[in-house]
């Protein structure tokens, strides 16, 4: 037998071994093995790969689970966040956006940028006194 082939069945005997729980010398092959053995090894083998892949399918399958809920509930939240930004559009005086996308378009750093995108998405409520005077 050649040594990688006789190298590859040890390790695959090692591997089922500690798979299935049995000892590896009930399992070891040598030079004299019979070829009912070796198809009896060969079919463990295969048996514990299937194994594996059953294992490796199921985690699978979870973690699609898992992403197909956070990406349900990222769309919820973009969805919101457009609800709302939508809203703001509509409540903003006119100035307000005009100074708003001028800031944009002279900003020239993302950190700039950000800041003054927070700074422009407060609520009218919070943004109507510094542009209101006082009424009579």
């Amino acid at each position: 037998m050649d040594l990688g082939v006789y190298q590859l069945r040890h390790f695959s005997i090692s591997f089922l071994s500690s798979l299935l729980g049995t000892d590896s010398a009930a399992l070891s092959l040598d030079s004299s093995s019979s070829g009912a053995s070796v198809v009896a090894i060969d079919n463990k083998i295969e048996q514990a790969m299937d194994l594996v892949k059953s294992h490796l399918m199921y985690a699978v399958r979870e973690e699609v689970e898992v992403l197909k809920e956070q990406i349900k509930e990222l769309v919820e939240k973009n969805n919101q966040l457009e609800q709302e930004n939508n809203l703001l559009k509509t409540l903003a005086s006119p100035e307000q956006l005009a100074q708003f996308q001028a800031q944009l378009q002279t900003s020239n750093s993302p950190a700039a940028s950000s800041s003054q995108a927070q700074g422009a998405a407060l609520p009218p409520s919070q943004a109507a006194p510094q542009n209101s005077g006082p009424q009579a």
